[in-house]
């Protein structure tokens, strides 16, 4: 039998993987050898394992995890082909996410942290009607335009009027999985069953207007969240964003959102 197998080492060298690698796909039942001498504890490969052996090294390379490789190696070619889709759409994801950071850095290479008005001053008590969300950060725009999606044509269909701009209701900290909201300001009364609402109370604020890609909001955030800890304020959540030019009304360079953190006195 072993002359019709390869050692572990030959077969590291024809896949060009390390000796460790096999070992430890091994270990995770990834790609087991189909021979190990009882005595020696020698390791054996036949042949036929290099494509699998060759495509672990490959989707590697992209940085696919391993639980998913050994779900694409065994799974159907359809089934495989949906796996592999769902990788490329999380990559796709994250270099849309490292471009809006490379976007970033270079609008601070190039003119330092810009220069945000932050204002002091008082929200009136607002009720709105909104649709809720479960999230990580990185799906926050997926999940908004969802919450619009499912909130608009509800409020048409009972014939409820809204007034302008549509709002964001997010918690002060971005945690790994957190409750988002979307909000439309409603006039008082009752609503179709299953519609929920939300009342802002009305009390002190601190806030900026953001003018630009959404990706670049964490700077004004910074200008916010600074502003408010210099003045010895409290944030309290909800944070709101107000939307006043939305991507259907202007290119990228020319939304406005309208950054809105209650606060509170410090007692300190």
């Amino acid at each position: 039998m072993q002359g019709e197998l390869l050692t572990i080492g030959r077969f590291a060298r024809l896949c060009r993987l390390s000796v460790k690698q096999l070992r430890h796909y091994d270990e995770m039942g990834l790609l087991a050898p189909v021979h190990v001498d009882a005595s020696s504890g020698y390791r054996y490969y036949a042949p036929e394992q290099a494509r699998d052996a060759l495509t672990i090294a490959l989707l590697r390379e992209m940085d696919l995890p391993l639980a998913v490789i050994a779900q694409a190696l065994a799974a159907e070619p359809e089934p495989r082909a949906q796996i592999l889709r769902a990788e490329r759409d999380r990559l796709a994801e994250r270099i849309s996410r490292d471009q809006a950071r490379l976007e970033m850095l270079e609008r601070l290479a190039e003119g330092g942290l810009p220069g945000y008005e932050v204002t002091m001053g008082r929200e009136p008590e607002r009720r709105l009607a909104v649709a809720r969300a479960v999230c990580t950060p990185a799906e926050i725009g997926e999940k908004v335009g969802e919450c619009v999606g499912r909130l608009l044509p509800v409020l048409g269909k009972a014939g409820i009027a809204w007034e302008p701009p549509l709002w964001a209701l997010y918690p002060l900290d971005l945690e790994e999985r957190m409750e988002i909201a979307v909000g439309a300001q409603t006039p008082q009364g009752e609503g179709p069953p299953g519609l929920e609402f939300e009342v802002l109370p009305a009390g002190p604020v601190a806030e900026t207007v953001h003018i630009g890609p959404y990706a670049q909001l964490p700077l004004a955030y910074n200008a916010l969240f600074a502003a408010i800890h210099e003045r010895g304020l409290r944030p309290q959540a909800p944070v709101r964003e107000a939307y006043l030019v939305g991507p259907a009304e202007a290119p990228q360079e020319e939304l406005m959102t309208r950054l809105i953190i209650p606060i509170q006195e410090s007692m300190a």
